[in-house]
């Protein structure tokens, strides 16, 4: 057993800040992709830093750096105290300044991760941010704990780690905008995410279950597991292996396709159950690619099973010709995306109910096509 010690940021009900035991998991950050959230420093901002830092937000709705002028005005301190916090804002790297066209600023992610985190606190959400637990190309996981010691994970979205190229080709979260924001786009992949947990986990899919959603950050349940990539052995792969494709059948079954269904998004426990995660890439069954993301879903589970647990699967050829029957349940054991029975209007209704619009969906939907061919995400790291 390892004990962690939380940070908490305000203070709980009770007295001293508790370190609670915690079952360490067998994964490893890597220094350069991990992502330092210090929120010591948030405990020491003030009402008026946060209203600077909630105007600089608004203003970037309309603009990619948010003229000095317009961070006064919609702030409203008295006696210019605006600048003042601007300068503190700049310290503690909550805001980027920019003067090559004019005088302006625009939120870090790191000022985006105190707006998310502070509304979460106020709300009761949580009270103390532990340790980092997850590092991907496009979020941080942590741990985050209750006042009562439950212990949770915050998941933040960070779009814009990968190459803009990248994110074109796999992700929509964008429609008719000229310039591209990655706060936004992270905005958008969390509200999605949340909104697919609670529909999924309303129809009994082994999900973490949704807590809150605000801004690009996402609470949820902590799977108490491992990512089955970090997994060398299993009593019964065999049975893993078929919960696990029918899982994939069955949310096909049910609208959807998951885009990203691989070993790193898999978690299991010690008794072998499976959980899903990761779900911002998930398309309806109506899409356009969903075919080849569903075979590739499927392919990426029957390699991994293949080359890490020695499980063989026979490719039933035609005896006659010599070519390869048809995939399906009779075939080479490969389900069969267009003999799936699907569920259809299931997609919108659900996430509807969930908080995600038919508006949201349809911005997601919509490929990004055209516009600028360049990286920013290197840009708002700093």
């Amino acid at each position: 057993m390892l004990t962690v010690q939380f940070e908490y940021l305000w203070p709980p009900s009770f007295m001293h800040k508790p370190t609670l035991p915690w079952k360490i998991l067998n994964v490893r950050i890597p220094e350069r992709a991990a992502m330092k959230l210090d929120v010591d420093a948030l405990r020491y901002l003030s009402k008026d830093d946060f209203r600077v830092l909630t105007a600089v937000e608004m203003g970037m709705r309309n603009h990619e750096i948010v003229p000095s002028e317009l961070v006064d005005r919609i702030a409203s301190l008295k006696h210019g105290g605006t600048y003042k916090v601007l300068k503190n804002l700049l310290k503690h790297k909550l805001l980027h300044h920019d003067s090559s066209k004019y005088d302006g600023y625009r939120l870090t992610y790191l000022g985006y991760d105190f707006l998310a985190i502070k509304t979460l606190v106020n709300r009761g959400v949580f009270a103390a941010v532990g340790r980092q637990i997850g590092v991907g190309k496009e979020s941080d996981i942590f741990e985050v704990a209750k006042e009562d010691g439950t212990i949770l994970a915050m998941k933040l979205h960070r779009l814009g780690r990968v190459s803009f190229r990248a994110v074109k080709s796999k992700r929509d979260y964008l429609k008719h905008r000229t310039s591209y924001n990655w706060l936004y786009l992270s905005r958008l992949a969390a509200l999605k995410e949340f909104a697919f947990m609670k529909a999924l986990e309303e129809h009994s899919f082994p999900v973490p279950t949704a807590v809150d959603c605000n801004r690009h950050c996402v609470i949820m349940s902590l799977v108490q597991g491992y990512p089955l990539v970090q997994v060398k052995q299993l009593q019964n792969p065999d049975i893993v292996f078929e919960t696990i494709i029918g899982l994939v059948v069955r949310l096909a079954e049910h609208g959807l396709i998951h885009s990203d269904f691989n070993e790193f998004n898999i978690m299991i426990d010690d008794d072998e159950s499976v959980t899903m995660i990761d779900f911002p890439q998930m398309v309806s069954v109506d899409h356009r690619n969903a075919q080849m993301y569903f075979d590739r879903d499927v392919e990426c589970i029957f390699k991994f099973f293949k080359k890490r647990f020695n499980l063989i699967f026979e490719e039933q050829l035609d005896e006659v010709d010599g070519t390869e029957a048809d995939a399906d349940e009779n075939g080479n054991g490969r389900p069969c995306f267009s003999s799936i029975s699907k569920a259809a209007g299931f997609l919108d209704k659900k996430l509807a109910a969930s908080g995600f619009t038919k508006k949201d969906q349809d911005d997601i939907d919509k490929c990004i096509e055209g516009g600028a061919e360049e990286d920013l995400g290197s840009e708002m790291m700093k």
